[in-house]
């Protein structure tokens, strides 16, 4: 957010300059008595001069020191001075036209042979006046230095408001990513088996009412399985890779989801104690996809969810294996989703998954997590 300018930077430039010029024909009138055409010529050309110092401050300033030499008047090539240092960043430049001006300002005008006292006095006004115009090329100098602070904090600014800007999309994809992947986990695990449970019912059933419902219910559910393969595609396409922003289960709750996952299921094995959360999650996820799959694509097959590590536990893992389906699978919609989501959360354990059929006819999924992971 810009801070706002000062007064004094918010009166125009014109006004600034006619303020300027009207000093400068002040300082001059003052210093007018006793001179001739020649000299006020000069100080009207060094007063005219000053409304283009900021166009041209060089000139300017040369136009000034005639002026400077005939009369004894500083305002006017102190403005030029001034001006000059404001603008220019040529440092050497700025010694030069400091000593011109000192020098303009002590040599006598007009010129005449000058004696030894006035030769010292006019060396010691020398030096005087250049350290007089040190004051405006000092502070043209800090002038400038301000403005460019000023430019370079509203860069950083800009800069960071970029960052953020950057910072708020990339938290708000993993979210997205995130949440396209918890839709297929759980939301597609849940509509899947009520799908599945409500085709058994379709084909067990005696009574046409309840064969109606439960067609019914199935249509729905396929309709529903449809739509969420969709919207975990588009949330997908604007996501990206992440990890966990929300509590999750946990191996805590893999008995749970084995029991009731209606089908022929046996969970045996153990993981070691120190397993981190966010492995324990990638391994709950695993074995709830994998299931889900048998439900839907191996109907009547039983399975088993094996957890395991290895003796000196530098990996440790789930395998989970079923035989063949023991009748024909009815025909649901697949978003090939689950694999990518599971294979996402395996990268970001640096493990490895494995999947595809078993020598039996049956299908198997491997996860292996390194044992430092967390």
């Amino acid at each position: 957010m810009t801070a706002p300018r000062a007064w004094w930077a918010r009166i125009p430039a014109p006004a600034v300059d006619a303020v300027v010029v009207a000093v400068a024909v002040v300082d001059v009138l003052l210093n007018l008595e006793g001179t001739g055409p020649v000299e006020r010529a000069m100080a009207a050309v060094a007063c005219a001069a000053l409304a283009a110092r900021r166009r041209f401050p060089l000139p300017v300033f040369l136009l000034a020191l005639p002026a400077s030499l005939v009369l004894d008047i500083v305002f006017a090539p102190f403005a030029a001075l001034f001006t000059l240092a404001e603008r220019s960043r040529d440092r050497r430049l700025l010694v030069v036209c400091a000593v011109l001006f000192a020098v303009a300002s002590a040599a006598p005008w007009p010129p005449a042979d000058l004696s030894s006292r006035e030769r010292t006095w006019t060396l010691v006004y020398f030096f005087y006046t250049l350290a007089t115009a040190a004051a405006p090329v000092l502070l043209g100098q800090l002038v400038q230095a301000r403005r460019d602070l000023a430019r370079r904090l509203t860069e950083i600014e800009e800069a960071r408001e970029h960052e953020r800007l950057l910072h708020s999309q990339a938290v708000l994809a993993r979210e997205r990513a995130q949440l396209a992947r918890e839709m297929h986990d759980v939301v597609s695990h849940q509509v899947s088996l009520i799908a599945v449970q409500a085709g058994a019912l379709q084909v067990a059933a005696a009574d046409p009412g309840c064969r109606d419902a439960a067609r019914t219910i199935r249509s729905l559910s396929v309709d529903t399985l449809d739509e969420l393969r969709h919207m975990v595609t588009l949330l997908r396409a604007s996501g990206g890779r992440s990890t966990e922003l929300t509590p999750q289960p946990t191996l805590a709750d893999l008995y749970r989801l084995v029991t009731t996952s209606g089908i022929d299921a046996e969970l045996s094995g153990e993981l070691p104690p120190e397993v981190g959360t966010t492995a324990q999650r990638a391994v709950y996820r695993t074995v709830q996809e994998a299931l889900t799959n048998v439900r839907k694509h191996a109907p009547g097959a039983s399975a088993t969810v094996r957890l395991w590590h290895t003796a000196d536990r530098t990996a440790f893992g789930v395998t989970i294996t079923n035989t063949p389906p023991t009748r024909p699978s009815l025909p649901l919609p697949g978003s090939h989703q689950g694999l990518i989501g599971l294979r996402e959360r395996a990268d970001l354990l640096d493990a490895t998954l494995a999947a595809g059929p078993t020598a039996g006819g049956g299908y198997e999924v491997h996860l292996r997590i390194p044992g430092r992971s967390d």
